[in-house]
């Protein structure tokens, strides 16, 4: 990899793109190889501190990340055009940005005096000015388009529809990577995205055909749409957009069909076949807008509290001797992809993540399933980053700096003395941002 940002982009137990851990970019034409790999360089269009809690045996390298430093907002803030103490990721998504004029909304004007005394005037003026400020990002978004999210170097892996599943496992995890575009050699086409959601698919297929044990060794990607229906699950919809459409469309795209990435779909110009260009993620979207909108960011004062942003409420959860099978069961359930891990007083310890199935069923070992979640939690890579977690105070430009400043796929939000009040994943933070005191407030 050409990028020095190669170790941070293909990290590997992080979702999407859980890259939140993603596939990387590229163009994958057909292969003969079960396997496509690619690095291009492309134009581009855009210290944690980390504290253990004390675990049971066995569980004491379980990183936990508590960016407290990151959720203080800052009396000054930097511009766009100031590089100082940027780190090498902002460089590269900042370039070609700064220097270019973007045609900006024009945003209503804000009373230069204060209400403060008036409460009625106080409550009038806060949602115009909220929405002015969202409204900036949004047209942000539909003069960008998605290839401008690319870094400038990025790799992609490309996996052949014909290839075995217990392959594949083994090619994720060798290339720090938790999903990959699927290509149909007979067809030279775009087959859909492989994700941590079709592994646990063949989890429950294990399930309910039990008998079935020797031949899902022998199961290849293509057999995925079979698992699907074998098991009564409503087939996810393949989502795809070109790389030049505006931004804002790949968002609304993911938020209807609640994909957590996307892929970047172009057509050759000499053979009218597809070709994958690259798959983006709702980290790398909101870090986007987190590095080149922080004039609007930065003015997103109100707390999560008075925002509602997360859920809150029936939140399915499980302790350190639960056993992974039992946690898939609840992310099946409550069709979600995280699930805390508390002690006996409901604090929180650790977060098991959907791509966290990937290595527990490496080698075709089902049978590990019923283990306990802290061992699973425990084969997590040495550059785990952590766990980010939040309070109810803390205020969404305060997450936005986060999410510029680190490898953040969701916010746990917990009380003072670590108890679990509730979860805020990048969907909501996305859906906020695009849909928020919209008329058409639907996906």
């Amino acid at each position: 990899m050409n990028d020095a940002r190669a170790t941070a982009e293909t990290a590997h137990p992080r979702p999407d793109s859980g890259n939140d851990s993603t596939t990387a970019g590229g163009n994958a034409p057909a292969s003969s190889s079960p396997v496509t790999t690619t690095t291009t360089p492309a134009t581009t269009g855009g210290n944690n501190d980390s504290g253990p809690l004390p675990l049971r045996h066995g569980h004491e390298h379980l990183p936990f990340v508590a960016p407290s430093s990151y959720l203080r907002p800052k009396p000054v803030s930097r511009t766009m055009s100031d590089n100082k103490n940027i780190g090498p990721l902002d460089k590269d998504q900042m370039q070609g940005l700064v220097s270019t004029s973007i045609p900006l909304p024009i945003l209503l004007p804000t009373p230069s005096f204060t209400c403060s005394f008036i409460p009625s005037l106080a409550v009038t003026y806060t949602r115009p000015r909220l929405f002015n400020r969202l409204r900036g990002i949004r047209e942000f978004l539909k003069v960008r388009t998605s290839y401008d999210v690319l870094p400038l170097s990025f790799r992609l892996v490309v996996l052949d529809n014909d290839l075995l599943i217990k392959k594949s496992l083994n090619i994720l995890i060798q290339n720090g990577i938790v999903s990959a575009p699927l290509w149909d050699t007979r067809n030279s086409s775009f087959a859909g995205l492989l994700t941590s959601t079709d592994y646990i698919n063949v989890i429950q297929y294990y399930c309910q055909y039990p008998d079935e044990i020797g031949n899902i060794d022998q199961f290849r990607l293509s057999s995925l749409r079979d698992i699907e229906k074998a098991i009564g699950v409503e087939p996810l919809e393949t989502v795809s957009v070109h790389p030049m459409r505006p931004l804002y469309e790949a968002c609304r795209r993911m938020l209807k069909t609640r994909a957590r990435r996307i892929p970047l779909i172009d057509n050759d110009d000499e053979t009218g076949r597809e070709m994958v260009v690259s798959v983006i993620t709702q980290y790398r979207i909101l870090k986007f807008i987190a590095v080149n909108n922080e004039k609007y960011t930065m003015l997103l004062k109100k707390p999560l509290r008075e925002l509602g942003l997360g859920t809150y409420t029936d939140l399915a959860t499980a302790t350190m001797n639960s056993s992974v099978l039992d946690v898939i069961h609840l992310m099946v359930k409550y069709n979600i992809s995280a699930i805390p891990i508390l002690d006996q007083d409901n604090k929180l310890l650790n977060v098991f993540e959907a791509v966290d199935v990937i290595p527990c069923i490496k080698g075709g070992a089902y049978d590990e399933l019923s283990s306990p979640v802290g061992d699973a939690l425990s084969r997590r890579s040495d550059d785990f980053a952590g766990i980010y977690t939040c309070s109810e105070d803390d205020r969404l430009d305060a997450i936005f700096d986060t999410i510029r400043k680190s490898r953040v796929h969701r916010l746990i939000v917990v009380d003072d003395d670590n108890h679990l009040r509730g979860i805020i994943s990048l969907s909501d933070i996305l859906k906020y941002v695009l849909l928020y005191g919209e008329e058409d407030d639907t996906v």
